[in-house]
This record gives structure tokens, C-alpha cells and sequence, in this order.
């Protein structure tokens, strides 16, 4: 794996934490986009963990760059960054990334994502040596999920930045808070936010101001964030 953020501290830290999760050797740490295309060229990581924020290139553009390198076709990104914007997490999507991970996350939430890639790589290479019905290529394409299937109308990225944006919050939110800081609307937001409590990732807080019904407010039960 290679792991690429401009901060040299917060670099480390993820290293680290890639190394505690015990499924990876960590080849290579980037604080440019330069060299984390040399790395990709010369090292040859299976996945790498890009920061969109670098002092050169930006992550999108390093993106781009290494699905047309020549040998690099295998090479799996996980975005990690504090970049919300829509445009910014549209070109990531169509870049190919497996997940969008928006600081601060928690460790728990990095560890999750490398587990789904682990099995989802452990599904390709059980495929390989088989031929392959309808439901065996849905399963290949379809994006790592921790979880199984998400509810008809909700999308594993937009689910990671109101999980991260959640995380990322000290004490509870509301639906309309978290929408302002993902980039949806208020309805969708809290369609999101009621599957994280679902899936036991958030509670619910309810809080009772003045007359009429109590507004629903979020936690996430994730833990600190770093």
C-alpha cells in the first residue's frame, strides 16, 4: 500500500494505523503528487490512500494520471481528504475510487473500509479460477460494502461523507446541519443519517425546545476522530 497526504505528521498517523489493521504492508509514504505517481511506477502498490489536497498536483489529477499509467490498471484508491465538494467527489467517483473517506474519520471507519477491500479482492481471486455466471460478475463489479445492499435510493459514497461528516462533529447534529455539510438536501440527508442509526453507527438525540414535536438530533457512536 501507499499512502499519500501532504502533512508529514498525519502521513504517519495513517501509516500507522494501515499497519495496526495487520492485512498490509504499507511500500511507500508520498507528500506530493509527483511522487506519489514515481511510487506507484516504482513501488507498484496494489492500493493507495490519496490525500486530493497536495502542494503540486491535486489528488484528482494523480488519479487520473495513474488509470492511464501503463501497468498500473490493478492499482485500487481509497480518497482520504477534507475536500466536500460535489465536483470534487463526482471526479473521485469517475476516477474509480473505492471509497471517499472525508477528515476527520476515526480509526474504526479506516479500518472498516480495509476490511471491505480485503474481501472484495478475496472474492476476485476465488473468480478467477471459475467461470463466471450473471450474479458472480454483479458481485465482482459491484463497490466493496461492509453491510450488504444499502436501501433502494442511497449510494455507498454519499453514505461515507455523512458518515465521516458525523464523525467529524463534537456532540449531536441535525439532518439539516449534516446536509449543509455534505452538499445534499435535508430529506436525504436524514435518510442517510437514519441508516448509520440502523446499522448501529449513530443514536438518535431528540430535542425538546418549545411547542409541537421534538427535533431529531444525531450522534455518531463511532468514537473520537483524529
Amino acid at each position: 500500500m501507499l499512502v499519500v497526504d501532504d502533512d508529514f505528521s498525519v502521513a504517519m498517523l495513517h501509516r500507522r494505523f494501515v499497519e495496526e489493521h495487520g492485512g498490509f504492508e504499507v511500500v511507500g509514504v508520498a507528500h506530493s503528487g509527483e511522487d506519489a505517481l514515481h511510487l506507484v511506477a516504482t513501488a507498484a502498490p496494489d492500493l493507495v490512500l490519496l490525500d486530493v489536497f497536495l502542494p503540486d498536483l491535486s489528488g484528482i489529477e494523480v488519479l487520473r494520471q495513474i488509470r492511464a499509467m501503463e501497468g498500473a490498471a490493478h492499482v485500487d484508491v481509497i480518497a482520504i481528504t477534507a475536500a466536500r465538494e460535489l465536483e470534487t467527489v463526482r471526479a473521485a467517483m469517475a476516477g474509480g475510487v473505492l471509497h471517499y473517506l472525508v477528515k476527520p474519520f476515526t480509526v474504526a471507519t479506516l479500518h472498516e473500509r480495509l476490511g471491505d477491500y480485503l474481501r472484495h479482492h478475496a472474492e476476485v481471486r476465488r473468480a478467477s479460477a471459475a467461470t463466471l455466471d450473471q450474479d458472480a460478475v454483479d458481485r465482482l463489479l459491484a463497490q466493496p460494502r461492509t453491510s450488504g445492499p444499502l436501501p433502494k435510493g442511497l449510494s455507498r459514497h454519499t453514505l461515507d461523507l455523512v458518515a465521516g461528516a458525523l464523525d467529524g462533529i463534537q456532540g449531536d447534529a441535525s439532518a439539516a446541519e449534516v446536509a449543509g455539510l455534505v452538499g445534499v438536501s435535508r430529506v436525504s440527508a436524514r435518510r442517510y443519517l437514519e441508516h448509520l442509526v440502523a446499522r448501529g453507527q449513530a443514536d438518535v438525540v431528540p430535542r425538546y425546545g418549545g411547542a409541537g414535536r421534538p427535533e431529531n438530533r444525531y450522534r455518531s457512536r463511532s468514537g473520537p476522530s483524529y
